[in-house]
């Protein structure tokens, strides 16, 4: 049996532990080891780059000199990767997602890889990168393969060393570490590319690029290998979305090019169970030393902020910051709804004074029914668009995709630098007379808002409609806690918005000496909290009119 059937089959069969999503991959990669059709397994291409790799390449650190002698778990990946292949012998898989705990030994993997692909893989004039946010951290991998090569007579009679890359003198081909803000990225020819720490990255122009590179070649591969990370709603969080989506069949048209291998814990609670480590850290005992991450977590449990780096960094577990409001896992909510099921909701919003983020929220509550079902809308100046577009947008302001929310219908713009606040009324008015949706109390930081805005909303909404919500402790703290236990018990439904989500995440509380809280942006100016002071806003109204309003949505 090959490394790739052996390891495989223990995934999915339950002799190695592995997370539900490993064990997917696994299944899809067995039903098609063993029901060819397009693509079949080639037992001697699958092994080729692993004898590669222990013949030539050698420790980049630590022991060096030492040879690198792969893992089963790496062995078995290789296989898959390297071994399906058409009738023509070009590979199937072209992008693979590698989300594993830190210390696994992916650089090194990483480096031995695009040795081989630079050597022995057949291509002219290869073009291979070590792509990432920063320069340091691209040059990673990029130096990996500079001290195997220096150790290998081998290596070093193909390869030498230039100014910027390493150099294969028989077929012109490179390695290279490029960063977001190198030059010339738009004209890369890329053979094979590595996206290091995908998670660290904000906005996704420099992935689009390298994959987008890849066109001219006939088989090329690109690598992202990554652990979770503190950034939500951005290029992790929808190539994760989108692997979790493949794994379970619900894409709707197979991608049979993109192989996601997932290592993480299934549960939260699984942080503290030494035998399910393993889930997310394959190398574990190996490569990684179970006394150092046992180390981890005994210092997590004491120490309340270390806790967030070792559930997201050694466990892949998606978190917020130690003074957020609340954990990633309890405002996560995927589940959707259709606002046409309502006729009757209170509302928030949270206007303002400059190029900033606006948010409007509409909630409803039923009868018998827990839940409270939020719909959003946000909108921003032209003017912060504009010169998102100006600069390019890998150095767009708030590092998100603006751009994409507003196809997607989540944003809307404002001429100038400056959004009117009517757009508020605008929205509300919009609600009531295309799906009779009747606001009938509606929230605001009187700070914002002016007389004239206020006499137009009682106008349209009824003279008691507008509600004020001062900005502080008093007003914000009960409503806040009891609203984060609405959301830890799954009651909070917000339809999958992703700038709610955004928001939520960025969302920090302040506290006081007797422990009331209020909201706050985190140190980074372009996190926007505005979505969620709405939804407060909304909330405190809802919670003072619960019972006028909920019998009417029977």
């Amino acid at each position: 049996m090959t490394d790739f059937e052996i390891y495989f089959t223990a995934v999915y069969d339950g002799r190695i532990v592995a997370c539900e999503k490993l064990k997917k991959a696994a299944e899809m990669l067995l039903t098609e080891f063993r029901n060819p059709g397009r693509f079949h397994f080639d037992r001697n291409l699958a092994r080729r780059p692993i004898e590669f790799i222990e013949s030539f390449c050698c420790k980049p650190d630590g022991r060096l000199g030492q040879p690198l002698t792969l893992e089963l778990f790496q062995k078995a990946r290789l296989e898959a990767i390297f071994g399906f292949v058409d009738d023509n012998d070009l590979r199937q898989f072209q992008e693979v997602l590698i989300i594993e705990g830190r210390k696994n030994g992916k650089t090194t993997e990483t480096a031995a890889i695009e040795l081989y692909m630079l050597i022995c893989d057949g291509e002219g004039a290869p073009e291979i990168y070590n792509v990432a946010t920063k320069l340091d951290q691209a040059k990673k991998a990029f130096t990996a393969c500079l001290n195997m090569q220096r150790q290998s007579p081998m290596l070093s009679r193909y390869t030498r060393k230039r100014a910027a890359d390493l150099y294969c003198e028989g077929n012109m081909g490179f390695i290279k570490a490029l960063s977001s803000n190198s030059n010339g990225l738009d004209g890369l020819n890329t053979h094979f590319g590595c996206v290091d720490e995908l998670a660290a990255i904000k906005n996704r122009d420099i992935y689009d690029l390298v994959k987008q590179s890849m066109s001219a070649r006939q088989q090329p591969l690109m690598f992202t290998i990554t652990t979770n990370g503190f950034i939500r709603e951005g290029i992790f969080d929808a190539q994760y979305a989108y692997s979790k989506k493949l794994l379970y069949g619900e894409l709707e048209e197979k991608n049979e090019r993109f192989l996601p291998l997932i290592y993480e814990l299934d549960d939260p609670k699984e942080w503290t169970d030494e035998n399910a480590w393993i889930k997310a850290n394959p190398g574990l005992g190996t490569i990684k030393s179970f006394e150092a991450l046992k180390g981890y977590v005994s210092k997590a449990l004491d120490d309340p902020t270390f806790k967030p780096t070792v559930l997201v960094k050694d466990f892949n577990i998606p978190q917020t910051s130690v003074s957020g409001w609340m954990p990633y896992e309890v405002f996560n909510n995927n589940q959707t709804f259709d606002i046409q099921d309502f006729g009757y909701g209170v509302g928030g919003f949270d206007a303002a004074d400059s190029v900033d983020l606006n948010a409007a929220k509409v909630m409803f509550m039923r009868p018998d029914d827990p839940h409270i079902y939020v719909k959003a809308m946000y909108w921003i100046p032209e003017a912060v668009i504009e010169e998102q577009q100006r600069r390019g947008s890998r150095e767009g302001r708030d590092k998100v995709p603006y751009d994409l929310w507003i196809e997607q219908g989540y944003l809307r713009t404002c001429p100038g630098r400056k959004c009117d606040k009517r757009i508020f009324l605008e929205w509300f008015t919009e609600l009531r007379d295309e799906y009779d949706i009747y606001t009938l109390y509606i929230g605001y930081d009187p700070w914002h808002i002016d007389d004239t805005l206020l006499a137009q909303f009682r106008a349209e909404f009824g003279d008691k409609c507008m509600i004020p919500v001062r900005q502080g402790v008093y007003t914000m703290s009960r409503p806040m806690k009891d609203l984060a236990a609405d959301f830890a018990e799954g009651n909070v439904i917000y339809d999958n918005n992703p700038i709610d989500k955004w928001c939520l995440f960025n969302t920090e509380v302040k506290t006081d000496i007797n422990g009331n809280i209020q909201p706050v942006k985190k140190t980074d100016r372009t996190q926007r909290i505005d979505g969620s002071v709405a939804l407060i806003c909304g909330y405190i109204v809802l919670q003072d009119n619960k019972d006028k309003f909920i019998y009417l949505n029977e």
